[in-house]
């Protein structure tokens, strides 16, 4: 197929996607993995692993320790983890309906700090956590990426305890 594009049409850059939808799309998974949070019995979600993989009370809490620091970093450039109950190490508060909170704070936290991140932020270059190179829109794609994988690690938990998980598509 011919096309008559010149070099400065094809070089010229295609919004494929808007902060806002972005934002959307990364609370959407952040509202299902809040599902799989809450199909978790209480004791399961401290206790329950295969094959040596960490509980899901200890996924979650990197989930939450990426994305607090991940979300502070990106919008102003300040990589640290400084919150010690924010530190991707810490241990899962006691009950699940704390870590919900927690999740609903951090949830809340994003959505603060995202109307503060300037339209030219999410092609600029940093080493987020002083370590992952790369624009700011893919270390936010990261974010989103390993929440998808630690909540499918969730699923697998759920189906062997006999618990249907929510459905992956389900944002709402």
């Amino acid at each position: 197929m011919e096309t008559n594009n010149t070099a400065q049409e094809l070089a010229a850059p295609t919004t494929v996607i808007t902060a806002e939808a972005l934002l959307e799309h990364w609370q959407g998974h952040r509202r299902v993995s809040r599902k799989v949070i809450e199909a978790f019995p209480e004791d399961q979600f401290y206790t329950f692993s295969i094959g040596g993989m960490r509980t899901y009370a200890q996924l979650t809490m990197e989930m939450i320790g990426l994305a607090a620091p991940g979300i502070r970093g990106i919008a102003f450039g300040d990589w640290t983890f400084s919150e010690p109950v924010l530190d991707h190490s810490t241990p899962a508060p006691a009950t699940k309906a704390e870590v919900l909170n927690l999740w609903d704070l951090v949830t809340d936290y994003i959505n603060t700090l995202w109307p503060q991140i300037p339209a030219q932020r999410f092609n600029e270059v940093e080493a987020a956590f002083g370590m992952y190179e790369n624009t700011i829109y893919n270390t936010i794609l990261y974010l989103i990426d390993n929440e998808v994988h630690h909540r499918a690690q969730g699923y697998v938990y759920l189906r062997a305890l006999g618990i249907e998980p929510p459905f992956f598509w389900d944002r709402a």
